[in-house]
């Protein structure tokens, strides 16, 4: 039987979307404490930490700022923000860098690293490999719905189906 959104954030796993869809109108920080309900009864608990998890993803300065308006790199921080606020234990992250540019791209993966070091699992699908080969402690790799390589990061990158699969029989590392 499929458990309901709130029943999977109850049990301790958050998500993000590849395509970001923020509650539009309302504020940046009004949208993180929609989600802190998960774990929390009061407005004010929910402001609380709406609050902490917007300072920890560097969005603090938009918190009055209409969702709707942030940039995309501001949309997946607050993607991300709104997972977070439910406490996950374990949090899938979908194409997070997806879209960004190279700077945009190292804050993310800074972001990432946090959130791991905060003690929360994660478990991302991304295709940006300067993303994945900085965060990953293991890497599962598919090709055509199949695992073709499973490792470190280093192991992983070496393997000769992934390089096939995704760089070419021809490449020469």
């Amino acid at each position: 039987k499929a458990l309901k959104t709130h029943q999977i954030c109850k049990a301790g796993i958050g998500r993000t979307f590849q395509v970001v869809k923020p509650l539009a109108r309302m504020t940046v920080r009004d949208n993180v404490t929609a989600s802190a309900f998960c774990r929390v009864n009061t407005i004010r608990e929910a402001q609380y930490e709406a609050d902490k998890i917007l300072e920890f993803c560097h969005l603090d300065m938009a918190s009055g700022k209409a969702a709707k308006s942030l940039p995309i790199a501001g949309r997946k921080r607050l993607e991300i923000a709104r997972a977070l606020a439910t406490r996950p234990a374990l949090l899938l992250l979908d194409e997070t860098a997806a879209g960004l540019n190279p700077t945009e791209v190292e804050e993310a993966i800074g972001l990432i690293k946090r959130i791991r070091e905060s003690g929360v699992t994660i478990l991302i699908v991304e295709h940006i490999m300067r993303v994945i080969m900085s965060i990953s402690d293991r890497i599962h790799a598919i090709n055509f719905g199949q695992t073709i390589a499973q490792g470190t990061p280093q192991e992983t990158a070496n393997n000769k189906a992934v390089i096939e699969a995704y760089l070419g029989e021809d490449y020469e590392g």
